[in-house]
């Protein structure tokens, strides 16, 4: 091609350029846009509908040991989890729970039993269905960032679709599980669990990312969320035993129940041992 034959060319590429230029601006912007997704649910919407200061319960909750124990999603605004993916992550937490010998069930309830601001009258008749006293809520928080920046401009108009990676992706996922008595409506503990996810993508790429994104923020989010509800049970198993009798909760045993490893199991075993010294020396 001569030098004359590009110098005719010349204004036409810079004509298409510059279209090319406005359009792709247009669309992802120079200085850094960005678009935020978040799909939520609140124990505290569920339980306490149109209440803006609930009053706590005056009843100490008792508890009869061996528990039955339901889990479940609190219900949220948009169907943004598949009911699979629910009953996958409570599995995975009952699991981690089941075997012990005060617990004597883990029922996982399904999203269809409760109804949006459902509140505790909701959950007396999942109890009643599912036959569990102590119900483990888990509400989630999760908020996705997508931010577009130079780099977009550049591959689409220069390079192409799959060079550069031009899409930030930030996802941070927040769930808290609370424990409640349900007879009583008191809360007996929370645990939290967080994680972040931070990837880039190609733009062609970028709802497929978030998606997987989404999924691995809940698997991260869980994980750290049975790991503090082990610390929690054992930080509440320490105040129903150091606490003055009742003043936290008051520990039954149900007919056959023996109380080993219980909430007051060391106790017990602390005056099983004098017991038996005592015994031992009167044999002297």
């Amino acid at each position: 091609m001569t030098s004359a034959r590009v110098r005719s060319w010349w204004p036409l590429l810079l004509v298409l350029g510059g279209t090319i230029l406005l359009v792709t601006s247009g669309c992802f912007g120079w200085g850094g846009r960005s678009r935020q997704t978040q799909r939520s649910s609140s124990v505290v919407a569920f339980l306490y509908p149109n209440q803006s200061n609930p009053l706590p319960p005056l009843e100490i909750p008792v508890l009869r040991l061996p528990l039955r124990v339901g889990i479940a999603f609190v219900p949220s605004d948009r169907n943004d989890i598949s009911e699979m993916q629910r009953s996958g992550l409570l599995q995975r937490v009952a699991a981690e729970f089941k075997g012990r010998d005060y617990i004597e069930s883990i029922e996982i309830v399904p999203g269809t039993y409760l109804r949006k601001e459902g509140g505790f009258e909701n959950l007396n008749q999942v109890r009643r269905l599912l036959n569990f006293d102590v119900v483990a809520l888990v509400a989630y928080d999760q908020v996705q960032f997508t931010d577009q920046n130079f780099l977009s401009l550049a591959y689409w108009t220069i390079v192409g679709a799959y060079i550069f990676k031009g899409h930030k992706n930030d996802t941070q996922t927040l769930m808290e599980a609370a424990i409640y008595d349900i007879p009583s409506r008191h809360l007996l503990f929370r645990a939290p669990g967080g994680s972040r996810v931070q990837a880039s993508s190609a733009a062609v790429y970028v709802q497929e990312n978030r998606r997987a994104d989404a999924v691995k923020g809940f698997d991260g989010a869980t994980d750290d969320l049975i790991q503090n509800l082990k610390t929690q049970l054992e930080e509440f198993r320490t105040r129903v035993k150091n606490a003055p009798t009742g003043s936290v909760a008051r520990i039954e045993h149900k007919p056959g129940y023996k109380g080993g490893g219980s909430f007051e199991g060391v106790f017990v075993a602390a005056l099983a041992l004098l017991a038996g010294l005592g015994a031992w020396q009167r044999r002297r």
